[in-house]
């Protein structure tokens, strides 16, 4: 049976201290608790116009109410953190590094914090790969909310209760902590200074992914603005590491690793043969992360007087790379049960990521036929949200794919190259409800009710490629609505591949409808 949430939920929860057992609280008490410290469309505009300037009170913020949970910062490094940040690429670092750890080292256990999840929250904080169980997690997250709801802020200015992100970070450090955890991947939310897994006085390492061209756009910040954010997590005494960078960000970089007396500066170098391995995760992008994650693993190993061997990659490494799991990342899913459907799901939502994700799809084997006459009926199912400019991410779509038509010889016209598009909401269900797990309160509700994001898109679209067929680009309320309109079209075409990118919040969402979850 589907759990849907519609909003008015969310702010009709009430959880008092003692109102409910432990016994008989339910994950779903935990996932509406936490759908309640979401931020609304409205305060989320407010941060983006303020230039993010309360940013400045998180770390104090965090740091009281870590001591409200019963812990010191000097608790957490205990945890034996790696710690990861970047505007691109971080998660599948983490991932990375993850499952090197884990074969490596299999009598450890370790600990990996990310966001945002797929379809489940539980998927944000793993032990040994695997997300906690609803059973663990509605443990670990009532006794952090009980805590803070029976003891009450000592600073004016410390709302009484942290945000999403800020809590769950919360919840993952006494997770961690109470599991004893032998080691800690842990990725940045947002930024890096000021973000909430920055009060870890002592990480092992810490390492910087690429820094995307986008954010400066998005943001309307300078990549040196951006590297000062990414490199505000490097520490006193602790190895700090970052792949190549545009000049002015490596400048920024290298900087702050001499200030904040980083024990190290490394630029990571390519590892002879690393390219040679089919990595876990796909797409070409991904040797440059895989490759920080290395540096990243052996330098925590080496600290754990563990020395790692001579060899640059080692068996038990490959088999780290190879076996990296990191969904909705350039992820193919067979459908289980309409087996002429193919998902192809990126939760791309930079213009860099967005032409990763093109380079990925539009090869042979993947979204591109080797034999013409066999071509799938092609789908493109897209959502863009927080302010970025849909034109310009369908305008680089379009270019992406007709660059790479052209360097496969196709015949194929970048004009016709998707057969149908859906521009659609992130709601979940045809009902207007959400998944309790991936309920976002963060969407202005006129913009909503009148679909005027995807009938941006479509228009953008249209005016894009004018040639393509009106009736082909759908404009829908609903992820359910989208899954249905894909089933009726491969019923009538005979197959479909569908890429699905722009949002993660839409990928997870499709997992859910279409009844991909296994793939998780």
């Amino acid at each position: 049976m589907r759990r849907s949430i519609h909003l008015s939920r969310i702010f009709g929860y009430l959880s008092r201290p003692g109102a409910r057992t432990m016994t008989t609280r339910t994950y779903r008490d935990a996932v509406d608790s936490l759908n309640s410290l979401q931020s609304n469309a409205a305060a989320l505009e407010q941060v983006r116009a303020t230039g993010g300037r309360s940013s400045a009170f998180a770390i104090p913020e965090m740091i009281e109410y870590l001591g409200i949970i019963g812990y010191k910062p000097a608790d957490l490094n205990a945890l034996n953190v790696i710690h990861i940040t970047g505007t691109k690429g971080k998660g599948s670092t983490s991932a990375f590094v993850d499952s090197i750890l884990r074969e490596t080292h299999p009598q450890w256990t370790t600990g990996l914090y990310t966001s945002p999840h797929l379809i489940a929250v539980r998927e944000r904080i793993r032990i040994n790969g695997r997300p906690l169980s609803e059973e663990d997690f509605t443990k670990f997250f009532f006794e952090v909310w009980d805590r803070i709801s029976e003891n009450k802020t000592r600073v004016e200015t410390t709302p009484d209760k942290p945000g999403y992100f800020r809590f769950m970070t919360l919840v993952a450090y006494h997770t961690f902590l109470s599991l004893k955890v032998d080691a800690t991947i842990l990725e940045v939310g947002v930024g890096g200074t000021y973000d909430s897994t920055n009060i870890v006085p002592k990480p092992v390492v810490t390492g910087v992914t690429s820094l995307g061209i986008d954010h400066v756009t998005v943001l309307g910040q300078t990549l040196g603005e951006i590297a000062w954010h990414k490199g505000g997590i490097y520490k006193e005494g602790v190895p700090a590491f970052t792949t190549s960078q545009p000049a002015e960000g490596l400048d920024v970089l290298r900087q702050q690793a001499k200030d904040l007396k980083a024990s190290e500066f490394t630029v990571v170098s390519e590892i002879p043969g690393l390219s040679d391995i089919k990595l876990g995760l796909s797409g070409s992008h991904q040797v440059l992360n895989a490759t920080l994650a290395v540096h990243l693993a052996k330098s925590f190993i080496s600290s754990r007087s563990s020395p790692p061997s001579d060899k640059p990659l080692s068996a038990d490494i490959v088999r780290g790379l190879e076996n990296a799991r990191w969904p909705g990342r350039c992820q193919t899913v067979p459908d289980p049960a309409f087996s002429n459907t193919t998902w192809y799901m990126d939760g791309a939502h930079t213009l860099e990521s967005i032409a990763c994700c093109l380079d990925w799809f539009v090869t042979p084997g993947v979204g591109l036929e080797a034999d013409a006459s066999k071509k799938a009926n092609r789908i493109l199912i897209f959502n863009c949200t927080n302010g970025r400019s849909g034109s310009t991410f369908l305008a680089s779509i379009n270019a992406h794919i007709s660059t790479q038509l052209k360097s496969f010889d196709s015949k194929e016209a970048a004009s016709s190259f998707f057969d149908h598009v859906i521009f659609c909401t992130n709601v979940t269900y045809a009902d207007g409800g959400f998944k309790a797990d991936i309920t976002t309160v963060a969407m202005d509700p006129a913009d909503l009710a009148q679909l005027k994001t995807q009938n941006q898109l479509a228009s953008a679209w249209s005016t894009l490629l004018p040639t393509f067929p009106a009736a082909n680009i759908h404009v829908l309320p609903s992820i359910e609505h989208a899954v249905n309109l894909v089933r009726k079209l491969e019923s009538d075409a005979g197959s479909a591949n569908v890429l699905v990118a722009g949002s993660l919040h839409l990928v997870g969402g499709v997992f859910e409808v279409a009844g991909l979850s296994s793939a998780l």
